[in-house]
């Protein structure tokens, strides 16, 4: 009997390691790995990409709620730069082929936690029906914002391909 769990544990063993050395071997050739860098003149140079794409899956860097034409954070607190910085994940979504209802994570990092009712108010108007799974968290964030959010979301197949690397 001890003989047949030693063997049994060596194959699982064995077939773990096969499988460990294939992923070993990743390369943004092989597995179609696509870096999109910001359109945005303003973030042309930052050591950060927009989003990255694997296979049909979007990685989207974290968003404040700086308004791509002005170039500031909206002024009212935390209502107006969440919406903006919906806003601005719903763009770059967009524009990589997907949209808000096929964001699936969601990571939110609040300023305060005492945002967070306002935050959520608004954050049902943009999921209203398909509700990604969320992290929710404060710290503290730079160039003075009051929330940052990073989604990962689904490619959906029929939107115009719209790459920007």
């Amino acid at each position: 009997m001890k003989l047949l769990k030693i063997i049994g544990l060596a194959t699982i063993f064995i077939l773990g390691s096969c499988e460990n050395k294939k992923n070993n071997n990743i390369t943004p050739e092989k597995d179609n790995l696509i870096f999109h860098s910001s359109k945005l003149e303003r973030k042309k140079n930052a050591p950060f990409s927009d989003a990255v794409e694997v296979g049909n899956m979007l990685y989207l860097a974290g968003q404040v709620g700086i308004n791509p034409k002005t170039r500031k954070l909206p002024k009212g607190g935390i209502g107006p730069e969440t919406r903006q910085t919906l806003e601005n994940i719903k763009d770059v979504l967009e524009l990589h082929g997907s949209d808000l209802k096929h964001v699936v994570k969601c990571t939110v990092i609040l300023a305060t936690t005492d945002d967070f009712a306002e935050f959520n108010t608004i954050f049902r108007e943009y999921f209203p029906e398909n509700k990604p799974a969320r992290t929710t968290f404060a710290a503290d964030l730079l160039v003075g914002a009051k929330i940052e959010i990073d989604v990962i979301a689904v490619k959906v197949d029929g939107f115009k391909d719209a790459r920007v690397n």
